[in-house]
């Protein structure tokens, strides 16, 4: 099965990343390395992870960028272009992982696809408790959970779940897996999508483009998404224009990608 990767984005949110890297410690089967992708946070997240990092499991690094806006694309490349795993997963820094994630992960995974993972919606009350008691271990019968189906962990019933198979409105960036040659072949990340929104579409029909297929893993690698705010619930014109002549054009690589990362964090 392949080494992996488990890059996690943050900005600003050091509570959330303690209980998020919490779960990666308590996986049955470690990821290879743990990356965060960091979009310019300050001073207490750095220092959060520099904790973490004396007694980490497994290797962590913390890739770090200026705060200049919104730079999702540009870190998320900086991370995958330092990562040595043969699959990289990727998820938010407000997503908890199930003890098996990691594992649920490498099983399925299959050459020639990427595949697109679901999450469970927790509540802001349980949130919050989370956040306070600095706990992370959730189960399908923990009150306060929404959509509470995407938190049954039943990876045999995986492969019988087809769901959705466009690239578009249902592409999910905060719980996604790819190989890390197929990201190569497309460059990666769009840099040239700045502010929220679109940037994960983008890949994700690039990808498809290129043939590699998406997968549908639905109660297999389970992940519980914290509660927070909006802050931006649709994309800008500029980005819409932007995927969408990605999509007429079938693009396969961007320009503005992986190749122009520096190799250090």
């Amino acid at each position: 099965m392949p080494t992996t990767s488990l890059i996690i984005a943050t900005y600003n949110w050091p509570a959330a990343l303690d209980i998020v890297l919490r779960s990666a410690r308590a996986q049955r089967e470690l990821p290879t390395e743990v990356l965060v992708a960091d979009d310019g946070s300050g001073e207490e997240t750095r220092q959060l992870i520099a904790a973490h990092q004396a007694d980490f499991p497994v290797p962590l690094l913390h890739v770090w960028h200026e705060d200049r806006g919104f730079r999702l694309a540009a870190i998320r490349n900086r991370a995958i272009r330092l990562a040595n795993g043969d699959y990289v997963l990727q998820v938010d820094g407000d997503m908890l992982l199930h003890p098996a994630f990691v594992q649920a992960h490498r099983r399925f995974a299959r050459r020639g696809s990427y595949v697109q993972g679901s999450r469970c919606l927790v509540e802001q009350r349980l949130t919050n408790r989370l956040l306070t008691e600095r706990r992370h271990a959730l189960s399908v019968f923990t009150p306060g959970l929404r959509n509470r189906q995407n938190a049954w962990h039943a990876p045999w019933l995986s492969p019988l779940v087809r769901g959705p198979q466009d690239s578009d409105r249902r592409t999910r960036g905060c719980h996604m897996a790819f190989w890390r040659d197929d990201l190569e072949r497309v460059n990666g990340y769009d840099e040239g999508y700045e502010g929220w929104g679109r940037e994960d579409s983008d890949l994700a029909a690039r990808l498809i483009h290129s043939g590699v297929r998406r997968r549908n893993f639905k109660y297999g690698a389970v992940a519980y998404h914290l509660w927070h705010p909006d802050a931006a619930p649709v994309a800008s014109p500029e980005s819409e224009a932007r995927y969408a002549a990605t999509v007429r054009q079938r693009r396969q690589r961007c320009d503005a990608g992986l190749d122009q990362c520096p190799l250090s964090p």
